[in-house]
């Protein structure tokens, strides 16, 4: 029976869920700046409802990016924290993969381009071919709108129609869809399965964008960031 708590930050959506079991509790509230203060008192909250410790935990899932550079920096902060504190593994997904299994999941279909809004006239890209015989995964890139393929029977998805809708190719399916919780808790089986798990220590945020490249600085500031998260909840 799997026990396992997922978030994600990297949109201006913020998404909490934890599974015990065959049992869900989710959270979907306002994100961006927001999440720094609402996300661990969320996750305790779902925590508690499920009748779980921390330390019960196979696993933290969270949205490593891309996305928001604030928000990835608060996801992976606090799932260092909370890992830290609790000595459970982490288990970092790509957004975009939680983009294409939530349409997925929400619209039947097989073969997605997962697309965020990179801002600065770019978007974040990757093909997922849910296909039972070749499943595959594309790598996350950064592109202009125009840059984006769409092969035949592939849909778009993701939150990047509102500005960019006019330059993404025409004719393909668009499912609006943010990276979710329940999207990540789905994916999280076969990921566990195939040992894509990491070590506190070991996970970071995935930016894609040259600019925002991690320094040393940053590096240190979510680092003091997890080790926050774990005095404040370092046996919750």
């Amino acid at each position: 029976m799997l026990k396992l708590l997922a978030f994600d930050t990297s949109t201006e959506a913020l998404s909490v869920g934890v599974q015990h079991g065959d049992a869900l509790f989710l959270y979907s509230g306002a994100g961006g700046a927001q999440s720094s203060a609402t996300l661990i008192p969320v996750v305790m909250q779902l925590i508690a409802e499920a009748g779980l410790t921390l330390q019960q935990l196979d696993a933290i899932a969270f949205g490593r990016g891309p996305g928001s550079f604030t928000g990835l920096r608060t996801a992976c902060s606090v799932a260092q924290g909370l890992g830290f504190g609790a000595g459970v593994r982490l288990l970092p997904i790509d957004t975009l993969h939680a983009v294409a299994e939530e349409a997925r999941e929400r619209f039947a279909v097989q073969r997605v381009v997962a697309l965020l809004d990179a801002r600065m006239d770019q978007v974040y890209a990757a093909e997922y071919d849910f296909g039972e015989h070749a499943p595959a995964h594309g790598e996350p890139r950064l592109l202009a709108p125009e840059d984006v393929r769409a092969p035949a029977g592939w849909a778009l998805a993701g939150n990047a129609f509102q500005a960019y809708d006019a330059r993404l190719p025409a004719g393909a399916v668009r499912h609006e869809v943010l990276p979710t919780a329940a999207a990540l808790l789905r994916l999280c089986p076969a990921l566990l399965a195939a040992g894509r798990t990491v070590a506190p220590a070991d996970a970071w945020p995935l930016y894609v964008r040259d600019k925002v490249a991690q320094t040393t600085e940053e590096r240190l500031r979510i680092r003091q960031d997890a080790a926050t998260a774990a005095t404040l909840h370092p046996s919750a």
